[in-house]
């Protein structure tokens, strides 16, 4: 996400051996803790890594 803020779930899914589902779970878990930010809509936006 910091080299390509515009990657989707299934790349990320493809890049780390991961299922979508497992992905979305972990996701969460970040976004939860305040590291990750989604920014618009699921196509189109981007994420944003809080540092």
């Amino acid at each position: 996400m910091l080299e390509n803020k515009y990657i989707s779930k299934k790349e990320i899914s493809e890049k780390i051996g991961i299922s979508t589902t497992a992905v979305d779970k972990n996701l969460d878990k970040l976004k939860q803790a305040g590291i990750i930010k989604r920014i618009g809509p699921a196509k189109g936006g981007h994420w944003e890594v809080k540092e």
